[in-house]
């Protein structure tokens, strides 16, 4: 048998020639095994490979194409500065705030929390905005990071961090967990001694949010390699918080598990006395009603320790790709999550941040995703409803159909969702400009009238 299992390839060759000029040779025993194994490991092999599905590579843009998408481009951007934020009144808490930071008013950190997709968790988006106030009104530091490294690709342009491999992510992809995720719905958890996690970052102090269980382990804390801390983590079930007054400067802090109790941290927060902070709460993949599986009283009291001022949400373009969206029952839900932040952050003004332009590949061509009209159509209506800010972000960049123009001129990706480094930048500035708009206005007229506790008003000196 084995001697016919090796000669049977040459058999089959030989029978699919036309006219055979020769017999096989019969090979020897030893290269018959030689031969036979080999045979065998390629059809494992064979049985176990996949085909993977390849994105298709990006054509070459000739010069010509290139130049009329930059025309194309630059007339949308001439228009965008006409298409405002809607409902800008809704802002004027966070304006009052942003006048005192300017004025030397304020003792403490005016806060941003900006919760979205992949377009924000890149960190290129709300890194930029991030950067142009903190150089108008101050640098708060960075605020709210999460901690370690809880996927692959996280990070944050102005902090490094790092941490060891015994931690398990939850609330990333498929692993959501039980909810606890805390401020940005993530959360690292250890059980075993030596695990730990690193920050790099400029600020005044530190703090810690954990999750305080019965029988929770400590963590040791450092300080520019210096041990400066013990933080215990067990106790009754619910929010922990550890602060540290670290002092200006630059700082590596690392924490580190000494015991093989169960530890839960969230994130930490580094800032400076005053100034902005722009914090950025990205989930790669994420869709708005992920909020809504957060376990709410835990998220309440984070946002409460957080106190912010302004809370932006960008969500939409992978609920663009969820079939079982209709307009109705995503402006329903949308509203819900509105009321839900309003009630945790009562003071804190809210702009919704609608999707950007999309297209999708079907037979070898990139069409416009119909589907987003529902979405951004729906958020406008519940952001209308809660008396929340709106930008129509697709609208900002060209309408529908111009993500084509922002491929080409190298500021969007060729997957047509995603935008390059310096497009995000681009788009950054659009809404910053916007912003920066609004808060003049909101000046001016608040120099000029204040309302008196009679109901009267009185011109400014």
């Amino acid at each position: 048998m084995k001697r016919f299992a090796a000669i049977l390839p040459g058999i089959l060759l030989l029978a699919l020639a036309v006219r055979p000029q020769s017999k096989p040779v019969a090979p020897s025993k030893s290269s018959s095994k030689k031969t036979t194994a080999k045979n065998n490991k390629k059809t494992t092999a064979k049985k176990t490979t996949t085909t993977k599905r390849r994105r298709p590579a990006a054509p070459v843009v000739t010069a010509k194409a290139r130049q009329a998408a930059t025309d194309s481009l630059e007339a949308h951007l001439e228009r965008a500065a006409l298409v405002p934020i809607e409902n800008a009144a809704a802002l004027i808490p966070f304006f009052e705030q942003l006048h005192r930071h300017q004025n030397g008013l304020a003792t403490s950190p005016l806060r941003i929390l900006h919760y979205g997709d992949s377009h924000i968790a890149s960190d290129d988006f709300p890194g930029t905005l991030r950067a142009l106030l903190q150089q108008k009104f101050g640098d708060g530091g960075p605020g709210y990071t999460l901690a370690g490294r809880p996927w692959r690709g996280y990070r944050r342009l102005d902090t490094r961090s790092s941490s060891s491999r015994g931690w398990k992510s939850e609330g990333v992809g498929r692993n959501q967990g039980d909810g606890l995720n805390g401020l940005g719905g993530v959360s690292l958890l250890a059980t075993r001694e030596g695990e730990w996690i690193s920050l790099d970052a400029e600020c005044d102090r530190m703090e810690l949010f954990y999750w305080q269980q019965p029988g929770g382990g400590t963590l040791q804390l450092f300080d520019n390699g210096v041990a400066v801390d013990l933080i215990p983590t067990g106790g009754p079930e619910g929010p922990g918080f550890a602060e540290y007054e670290a002092g200006p400067g630059f700082h590596r802090f690392e924490l580190k598990t000494i015991d093989r109790a169960p530890v839960r941290v969230f994130g930490w927060v580094t800032e400076k006395s005053r100034g902005v902070t722009w914090e950025t709460l990205g989930i790669n993949g994420a869709q708005a009603s992920i909020i809504l599986d957060w376990d709410e009283q835990l998220l309440a009291s984070h946002i409460l320790r957080r106190d912010p001022a302004l809370i932006v949400l960008a969500y939409g373009t992978n609920e663009a790709s969820n079939k079982t969206w209709t307009q109705d029952n995503y402006r329903e839900m949308f509203a819900s999550l509105l009321r839900r932040l309003r009630q945790d952050a009562p003071t804190a003004s809210i702009l919704v941040i609608g999707p950007p332009d999309r297209y999708y590949r079907s037979r070898g061509r990139w069409l416009p995703f119909e589907r987003l009209d529902r979405i951004v159509e729906a958020e406008r209506e519940a952001a209308r409803a809660e008396n929340c800010a709106f930008l129509d972000l697709r609208d900002k960049m060209g309408g529908k159909g111009s993500m084509r123009d922002w491929v080409l001129t190298g500021f969007a990706q060729y997957d047509h969702v995603h935008f390059t480094t310096a497009g995000y930048r681009k788009l950054a500035g659009l809404l910053y400009n916007d912003l920066l708009a609004q808060f003049n206005l909101f000046s001016q007229l608040r120099g000029k009238i204040t309302d008196t506790a009679d109901g009267q008003t009185r011109a400014n000196p």
